[in-house]
């Protein structure tokens, strides 16, 4: 069995955070995250649906090195539009955080319950 990644396994994700942060703050011409921003949230939302769909396929064809691709491919994506917004991978670890141990179910009723 692999060990469960930790917090400190998740620094990928806080390195990256700050590149993308730095491409939002000093774009540079030869800089593809740069050019993300540039093209702004809906190119983001494109990209991110394209990644989600090969995702998908990798999966239905299930080959486990293709799969871990397109995650990874995802995950940059989601995180460039996470930093158009100025969401840090520490938002979404004290979610994940504050969601641990309650039932999926439950937590999306406590989101109804809160919309009405």
């Amino acid at each position: 069995m692999k060990k469960q990644s930790t917090k400190n396994d998740a620094a990928v994700l806080d390195r990256l955070s700050l590149v993308i942060q730095e491409r939002k703050e000093h774009p540079r011409p030869d800089s593809y995250v740069a050019s993300l921003f540039a093209k702004g949230t809906p190119r983001m939302h494109a990209k991110i649906a394209e990644e989600a769909g090969e995702l998908i396929e990798a999966s239905e064809l299930g080959d486990r090195e293709h799969i871990v691709h397109e995650a990874a491919d995802l995950i940059f994506h989601m995180m460039v539009l996470l930093g158009q917004w100025g969401i840090t991978p520490e938002d979404i670890y004290a979610e994940l955080e504050r969601r641990w141990g309650v039932s999926g179910i439950k937590e999306k009723e406590s989101r109804k319950a809160k919309a009405e």
